[in-house]
C-alpha cells in the first residue's frame, strides 16, 4: 500500500497543477471567445460587413476551453453521475463497483486519447476554413483533454483500489 499511496500523492500533485493551469488558461480562452463573438456582432450588425474568421476562432477557443477544464471537472466529480445502485449496495460492494466503473472509464479514455492523437495527426492535412492555421492545432485539444482525464482517472482508480483493500474495510468494526 505504501507504493500505491506514493503514486496517488504524485498523481494528486500532477493533477492539481494541470487543473490550476487548465482553469487559468480556460478563463483566457473564454475571454477570447467572447471577444471574437462581440467583434463579429459589431462588424455584422453595426458595420454591415461580417468578418469570415471570428465564428471559427470562437469555436476553436470553446473547444480548447473545454479541453482545459475537463480533467478538473472529472476530478471534482462535476460530471453527471448516476449513483442510485452504488447508494443501495453494501459498502464493500459499492467500492468494488466504483473501481470497476473507473476501470471501464480508463479503457474508454485511453481509446479516446489514441483516437485524439490520430485525429491530431490527420489535422495537418487540412487548414481552418477562414484563417491560416492547420486544423491539427485545434484537434490537439482532444488528446490534451483525454490524456489529462486519463491521469485523473488513474488517480481515482488507485484511490478506489486502496479503499477496497484498506484496513478499515477488512477489519472487524466491533
Amino acid at each position: 500500500m505504501i507504493l500505491i499511496d506514493s503514486l496517488i500523492k504524485v498523481l494528486e500533485k500532477v493533477n492539481r497543477i494541470i487543473a490550476l493551469i487548465g482553469n487559468s488558461v480556460a478563463w483566457l480562452l473564454v475571454a477570447l471567445m467572447v471577444a471574437s463573438i462581440l467583434l463579429q456582432v459589431f462588424f455584422r450588425y453595426v458595420l454591415n460587413n461580417a468578418l469570415p474568421w471570428p465564428e471559427e476562432a470562437a469555436r476553436a477557443f470553446m473547444i480548447w476551453m473545454m479541453a482545459m477544464v475537463a480533467s478538473s471537472a472529472y476530478r471534482s466529480g462535476s460530471f453527471v453521475a448516476i449513483e442510485m445502485l452504488q447508494d443501495v449496495l453494501p459498502e464493500l460492494m459499492a467500492k468494488v463497483l466504483r473501481f470497476l466503473l473507473l476501470l471501464m472509464a480508463a479503457a474508454v479514455l485511453y481509446h479516446l486519447f489514441v483516437m485524439g492523437i490520430e485525429f491530431f495527426q490527420r489535422g495537418f492535412r487540412t487548414r481552418a476554413a477562414s484563417f491560416a492555421l492547420k486544423r491539427a492545432w485545434i484537434y490537439l485539444a482532444m488528446p490534451v483533454c483525454f490524456g489529462s482525464m486519463l491521469l485523473v482517472n488513474l488517480e481515482l482508480l488507485l484511490s478506489a483500489f486502496r479503499q477496497i483493500f484498506s484496513d478499515q474495510t477488512l477489519s472487524d468494526p466491533t
